[in-house]
């Protein structure tokens, strides 16, 4: 294995993850807010699984969006 390159592609797929999933956050809170499904500050449950196959990984990673500081569920 050459670590260079599993780390190079490890963190790429990484960083397209996080701008990806940001994007998509910040879309279906814009619509939410639009159709007043909520209020803008609530803090949202997030669940966020990784799956690769290959090495039988399936994690789940649990945590919450949080719309106002300190605002609560």
């Amino acid at each position: 294995m050459n670590d260079e390159a599993f780390n190079l592609s490890l963190r790429k797929f990484l960083k397209m993850v996080g701008v990806s999933s940001q994007r998509e956050i910040e879309q279906a809170v814009a619509r939410a807010l639009q159709e007043k499904r909520i209020s803008g500050s609530e803090t949202l449950p997030a669940t966020m699984r990784l799956q690769i196959a290959g090495l039988q990984l399936d994690v789940r990673f649990e945590g919450e969006v949080k719309l106002e500081p300190g605002a609560a569920g």
